[in-house]
């Protein structure tokens, strides 16, 4: 939902929405903010990485401050909170702060009671925990959940022992996916919250690092031989009713 095109691949999902769109200075959407009026629940959704420009800046991972929060970040996430971006019901010369501007967005609905899902991939997925985080600090209990997919790691030790969602975050990876053990630099950066790994087709809570890079590479290398499994073949029965 947050990348562009969205709106023309989901139609039916955002008719019953109300929503505010956050534009980079290229005019291209990086965060959705969706709400009903008959709802509690706010999701607010960050996109992954889409640029070259972004994507140097996830290599730019040097430990580094930010703002009142325990611990250092991942200097490449903190770029992404700052950056100048505007309100679709703005114009480009308006652009702030994408922390400041979510703030000002987010504020009217906090009054209104509502509470609030954060969901990111990739590096959204690191900016939605941040922002959640700081969002936390500023209007307590209002977060509801905060849900990543394919996120690197992006906070110290110390952030992550001082992070105030653990319990309410859930980091979704999927089978070997690079971009989960980023950056390759052991105990430099922590994961956080809940880690619901799906691999094989089953959902596993939790699993340490090495071992999940152990499976994995094991599930790869017999791949060849579990093709042959009768489950790999009813698993796609619809695909043969449809037929």
């Amino acid at each position: 939902m947050a990348y562009p095109g969205s709106h023309f691949s989901y139609p039916e999902t955002l008719a019953p929405f109300n929503e505010r769109l956050i534009m980079d200075q290229h005019g291209r959407i990086g965060v959705r903010v969706l709400w009903r009026e008959d709802k509690k629940e706010v999701i607010v959704v960050f996109r992954g990485s889409i640029t070259m420009q972004d994507w140097l800046g996830n290599l730019c991972f040097v430990p580094v401050r930010y703002q009142a929060s325990a611990g250092r970040i991942h200097w490449g996430f903190k770029r992404l909170l700052e950056q100048p971006m505007y309100s679709s019901h703005k114009s480009r010369d308006q652009a702030i702060a994408l922390q400041e501007l979510l703030m000002r967005v987010l504020t009217p609905l906090v009054k209104a009671n509502k509470r609030f899902t954060f969901i990111g991939h990739s590096s959204g997925g690191a900016i939605a925990c941040i922002f959640a985080n700081i969002f936390e600090q500023k209007f307590p209990q209002k977060v509801k959940r905060v849900v990543t997919f394919g996120q690197p790691a992006f906070g110290t030790f110390s952030y992550r022992r001082h992070y105030k969602l653990h319990n309410k975050t859930y980091r979704i990876c999927c089978d070997l996916d690079i971009v989960t053990y980023m950056p390759l630099v052991p105990y430099m950066y922590w994961h956080i919250g809940k880690m619901l790994w799906l691999h094989d087709d089953q959902i596993y809570e939790n699993t340490p690092t090495h071992e999940r890079f152990l499976r994995s590479m094991k599930s790869w290398i017999l791949r060849p031989i579990t093709y042959h499994y009768m489950k790999k073949y009813i698993r796609n029965k619809t695909l043969f009713d449809e037929h």
